[in-house]
């Protein structure tokens, strides 16, 4: 028997909060990152805008790059990204980078501090 159009409204509602949920979380990285790096402007409205902008930017320049010059798709996607996060905190390169770098060091870390807890399992982000 087919699901009914009740369970994949949920599915897709559950699906919709958990995106959202994921870039709120990213977001908390990065202006927590911005913060300990000294970005003055740094907020959660612009951390979420520099996280929605620079995935949606990096992946349209990656690719275009990437159908053009293969090797080269993946680098400029990079520098979209740190280049987005510049322009939205109104810093300068080294700034950006360290905000990006260290946003991924939290991340892990909070990752880490919740496995230890047995809050998270670091075997759920296997790939069959």
């Amino acid at each position: 028997m087919p699901p009914g159009p009740a369970i994949l409204f949920g599915m897709g509602a559950a699906m919709i909060l958990g995106m959202l949920f994921a870039l709120f979380i990213a977001a908390l990285f990065l202006w927590m990152a911005a913060k300990l790096i000294g970005i003055e402007n740094a907020s959660i409205g612009k951390a979420m805008i520099a996280i929605v902008g620079g995935g949606i930017l990096a992946t349209i320049v990656g690719g275009i790059v990437g159908a053009i010059l293969e090797p080269l798709g993946p680098i400029a996607a990079f520098i979209t990204s740190i280049w987005v996060i510049k322009a939205v905190f109104d810093t300068d390169w080294i700034r950006a980078f360290l905000a990006w770098l260290l946003s991924g060091i939290i991340a892990v870390l909070v990752m880490i501090v919740l496995a230890f807890l047995g809050l998270f399992t670091l075997g759920a982000l296997a790939v069959f």
